[in-house]
Protein backbone atom coordinates (compact mmCIF):
# COMPACT_ATOMS: atom_id res chain seq x y z
CA UNK A 1 0.00 0.00 0.00
CA UNK A 2 1.34 3.22 -1.15
CA UNK A 3 0.75 6.73 0.40
CA UNK A 4 0.11 9.93 -1.73
CA UNK A 5 3.02 12.30 -0.54
CA UNK A 6 1.81 15.79 0.29
CA UNK A 7 3.03 18.57 -2.54
CA UNK A 8 5.69 20.55 -1.11
CA UNK A 9 4.56 24.30 -0.64
CA UNK A 10 5.69 26.47 -3.52
CA UNK A 11 8.43 28.36 -3.36
CA UNK A 12 8.09 32.06 -2.14
CA UNK A 13 9.52 34.39 -5.49
CA UNK A 14 12.45 36.43 -4.15
CA UNK A 15 10.82 40.51 -4.10
CA UNK A 16 13.80 41.72 -6.62
CA UNK A 17 12.45 38.76 -9.04
CA UNK A 18 9.10 39.98 -9.15
CA UNK A 19 10.21 43.29 -9.54
CA UNK A 20 12.03 42.19 -12.61
CA UNK A 21 9.11 40.03 -13.70
CA UNK A 22 6.18 43.42 -13.57
CA UNK A 23 9.20 45.21 -14.89
CA UNK A 24 9.22 42.64 -18.42
CA UNK A 25 5.46 42.50 -18.38
CA UNK A 26 5.30 46.26 -18.31
CA UNK A 27 7.73 46.58 -21.41
CA UNK A 28 6.73 44.47 -23.48
CA UNK A 29 3.78 45.36 -24.82
CA UNK A 30 4.79 49.10 -24.79
CA UNK A 31 7.63 48.42 -26.68
CA UNK A 32 5.88 46.04 -29.34
CA UNK A 33 3.58 49.20 -29.27
CA UNK A 34 5.43 51.76 -29.91
CA UNK A 35 7.93 50.41 -32.95
CA UNK A 36 4.27 49.96 -34.58
CA UNK A 37 3.80 53.36 -33.96
CA UNK A 38 0.47 52.49 -31.74
CA UNK A 39 -0.55 55.59 -30.40
CA UNK A 40 -1.31 54.29 -26.89
CA UNK A 41 2.03 53.45 -27.18
CA UNK A 42 3.45 56.51 -28.27
CA UNK A 43 1.62 58.11 -25.65
CA UNK A 44 2.93 55.97 -22.90
CA UNK A 45 6.38 56.34 -23.76
CA UNK A 46 5.98 60.55 -23.88
CA UNK A 47 4.41 60.18 -20.18
CA UNK A 48 7.49 58.11 -18.65
CA UNK A 49 10.36 59.90 -20.16
CA UNK A 50 8.74 63.04 -18.31
CA UNK A 51 9.80 60.52 -15.04
CA UNK A 52 13.13 59.88 -15.91
CA UNK A 53 15.31 60.89 -13.02
CA UNK A 54 12.54 62.05 -10.53
CA UNK A 55 11.16 60.16 -7.73
CA UNK A 56 8.51 57.64 -7.79
CA UNK A 57 4.97 59.34 -7.06
CA UNK A 58 6.75 62.48 -7.85
CA UNK A 59 5.00 62.80 -11.65
CA UNK A 60 1.18 61.78 -10.70
CA UNK A 61 0.52 61.67 -14.22
CA UNK A 62 2.19 57.92 -13.72
CA UNK A 63 0.24 56.85 -11.00
CA UNK A 64 -2.41 55.57 -13.45
CA UNK A 65 0.22 54.45 -16.18
CA UNK A 66 2.44 52.08 -13.79
CA UNK A 67 0.42 49.28 -12.73
CA UNK A 68 1.76 48.32 -9.18
CA UNK A 69 -1.13 46.41 -7.90
CA UNK A 70 0.20 43.19 -8.56
CA UNK A 71 2.89 43.79 -5.67
CA UNK A 72 0.24 44.10 -3.51
CA UNK A 73 -1.66 40.61 -4.26
CA UNK A 74 -0.60 37.50 -3.12
CA UNK A 75 -0.89 34.81 -5.86
CA UNK A 76 0.94 31.25 -5.37
CA UNK A 77 3.94 31.37 -4.81
CA UNK A 78 4.24 34.62 -3.20
CA UNK A 79 3.67 36.65 -0.07
CA UNK A 80 2.71 39.58 0.71
CA UNK A 81 5.17 42.74 0.83
CA UNK A 82 5.69 44.90 3.56
CA UNK A 83 5.09 48.47 4.04
CA UNK A 84 9.23 49.01 3.01
CA UNK A 85 9.46 46.20 0.51
CA UNK A 86 6.86 47.66 -1.34
CA UNK A 87 7.93 51.50 -1.52
CA UNK A 88 11.43 49.90 -2.79
CA UNK A 89 10.09 47.79 -5.20
CA UNK A 90 7.72 50.79 -6.52
CA UNK A 91 11.05 52.82 -6.89
CA UNK A 92 12.73 50.55 -8.81
CA UNK A 93 10.11 49.88 -10.78
CA UNK A 94 9.89 53.89 -11.78
CA UNK A 95 13.61 53.79 -12.04
CA UNK A 96 13.70 50.98 -14.74
CA UNK A 97 11.06 52.01 -16.39
CA UNK A 98 11.39 55.56 -17.40
CA UNK A 99 14.70 54.94 -18.37
CA UNK A 100 13.56 52.42 -20.86
CA UNK A 101 11.17 55.17 -21.90
CA UNK A 102 14.10 57.45 -22.86
CA UNK A 103 16.81 54.76 -24.43
CA UNK A 104 13.44 53.52 -26.68
CA UNK A 105 12.61 57.38 -27.66
CA UNK A 106 13.08 57.76 -31.25
CA UNK A 107 14.49 54.14 -31.78
CA UNK A 108 13.61 51.83 -34.17
CA UNK A 109 14.49 48.66 -32.71
CA UNK A 110 14.16 46.89 -29.41
CA UNK A 111 16.17 48.81 -26.69
CA UNK A 112 14.86 46.12 -23.84
CA UNK A 113 16.44 42.51 -24.39
CA UNK A 114 15.93 39.72 -21.93
CA UNK A 115 19.40 38.56 -20.91
CA UNK A 116 21.09 35.12 -21.85
CA UNK A 117 24.21 33.38 -21.54
CA UNK A 118 25.03 33.72 -25.12
CA UNK A 119 23.82 37.14 -25.69
CA UNK A 120 24.54 39.05 -22.30
CA UNK A 121 21.98 41.66 -21.28
CA UNK A 122 23.70 43.46 -18.04
CA UNK A 123 24.43 46.84 -17.40
CA UNK A 124 28.12 45.91 -17.26
CA UNK A 125 27.55 43.84 -20.39
CA UNK A 126 25.97 47.04 -22.03
CA UNK A 127 28.98 49.34 -20.64
CA UNK A 128 31.61 47.40 -22.26
CA UNK A 129 29.69 46.90 -25.70
CA UNK A 130 30.45 50.79 -25.43
CA UNK A 131 34.08 50.51 -25.64
CA UNK A 132 36.66 48.98 -28.33
CA UNK A 133 37.26 45.57 -28.55
CA UNK A 134 41.25 46.25 -27.73
CA UNK A 135 41.04 48.58 -24.88
CA UNK A 136 39.31 50.87 -22.30
CA UNK A 137 37.59 53.44 -22.86
CA UNK A 138 38.18 55.66 -19.58
CA UNK A 139 35.42 58.50 -19.26
CA UNK A 140 33.14 55.31 -20.11
CA UNK A 141 34.22 53.19 -17.67
CA UNK A 142 33.74 55.88 -14.93
CA UNK A 143 30.44 56.68 -15.93
CA UNK A 144 29.63 53.23 -14.78
CA UNK A 145 32.03 53.04 -11.63
CA UNK A 146 30.66 56.93 -10.68
CA UNK A 147 27.19 55.14 -11.00
CA UNK A 148 27.85 52.13 -8.63
CA UNK A 149 28.93 54.56 -6.17
CA UNK A 150 25.69 57.04 -6.08
CA UNK A 151 24.34 58.02 -2.61
CA UNK A 152 20.81 57.09 -3.73
CA UNK A 153 18.69 55.87 -6.06
CA UNK A 154 17.69 59.15 -7.68
CA UNK A 155 21.20 59.95 -7.99
CA UNK A 156 21.71 56.80 -9.59
CA UNK A 157 18.80 57.03 -11.21
CA UNK A 158 20.21 60.62 -13.06
CA UNK A 159 23.86 58.14 -13.78
CA UNK A 160 22.47 55.65 -15.21
CA UNK A 161 20.57 58.19 -17.46
CA UNK A 162 24.08 59.24 -18.51
CA UNK A 163 25.03 55.70 -19.32
CA UNK A 164 21.88 55.10 -20.90
CA UNK A 165 22.07 57.80 -23.30
CA UNK A 166 25.28 56.48 -24.41
CA UNK A 167 23.84 53.43 -25.06
CA UNK A 168 20.93 54.94 -27.26
CA UNK A 169 23.66 56.89 -29.40
CA UNK A 170 24.67 53.03 -30.78
CA UNK A 171 21.86 51.22 -30.77
CA UNK A 172 22.69 49.37 -27.79
CA UNK A 173 20.31 47.17 -26.03
CA UNK A 174 19.83 46.54 -22.32
CA UNK A 175 18.12 44.18 -20.07
CA UNK A 176 16.13 46.75 -17.94
CA UNK A 177 14.14 44.11 -16.28
CA UNK A 178 17.00 42.57 -15.03
CA UNK A 179 17.50 46.19 -14.03
CA UNK A 180 14.59 47.15 -12.45
CA UNK A 181 15.78 43.98 -9.80
CA UNK A 182 18.91 45.07 -9.10
CA UNK A 183 17.56 48.48 -8.51
CA UNK A 184 15.61 47.01 -6.05
CA UNK A 185 18.48 45.08 -4.68
CA UNK A 186 20.24 48.32 -4.49
CA UNK A 187 17.79 50.33 -1.93
CA UNK A 188 18.74 47.66 0.80
CA UNK A 189 21.66 47.58 3.22
CA UNK A 190 24.81 46.06 1.66
CA UNK A 191 22.42 46.46 -1.92
CA UNK A 192 24.96 48.70 -3.24
CA UNK A 193 27.86 46.53 -2.56
CA UNK A 194 25.95 43.10 -4.23
CA UNK A 195 25.05 45.20 -7.17
CA UNK A 196 28.53 46.79 -7.98
CA UNK A 197 29.82 42.88 -7.90
CA UNK A 198 26.82 41.83 -10.30
CA UNK A 199 27.55 44.86 -12.69
CA UNK A 200 31.58 43.51 -12.68
CA UNK A 201 30.75 40.34 -13.41
CA UNK A 202 28.48 41.43 -16.25
CA UNK A 203 31.33 43.34 -17.80
CA UNK A 204 33.73 40.10 -17.71
CA UNK A 205 31.19 37.82 -19.41
CA UNK A 206 30.72 40.47 -22.28
CA UNK A 207 34.79 40.50 -22.53
CA UNK A 208 34.16 36.71 -22.78
CA UNK A 209 32.85 37.11 -26.01
CA UNK A 210 35.89 39.50 -27.12
CA UNK A 211 39.11 38.53 -29.33
CA UNK A 212 41.92 36.42 -26.99
CA UNK A 213 43.91 39.06 -27.28
CA UNK A 214 41.28 41.78 -25.28
CA UNK A 215 43.32 42.71 -22.33
CA UNK A 216 43.61 45.40 -19.38
CA UNK A 217 39.76 45.95 -19.60
CA UNK A 218 38.85 45.43 -15.68
CA UNK A 219 36.58 48.34 -14.40
CA UNK A 220 36.95 49.76 -10.88
CA UNK A 221 34.20 47.84 -9.41
CA UNK A 222 34.01 44.70 -7.41
CA UNK A 223 34.02 41.38 -9.65
CA UNK A 224 33.81 38.44 -6.88
CA UNK A 225 29.58 38.00 -7.30
CA UNK A 226 28.55 34.41 -8.94
CA UNK A 227 25.39 36.19 -10.53
CA UNK A 228 26.61 36.59 -14.23
CA UNK A 229 23.87 39.25 -14.08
Amino acid sequence: MTTASTPAPPVALPVHQRVAELAAAHIAPWQEGYLKDRSPAVAALARLRRGAGREAGEVPDLWSLIDTDPLHTSAEGTRSLSEQELVRAENALHAALTLWAFHQQSRGVPVHRRHTRERPGGLGAAVRRLMPADGVDEPVRKRLVRAGTAPDLVTLAQRLRDIVALLRRDDIPLDYALLAGQLYLWQWPDGPAAVRRRWGRSFHEQRRARPANDENTTPDIDTDDKDAS
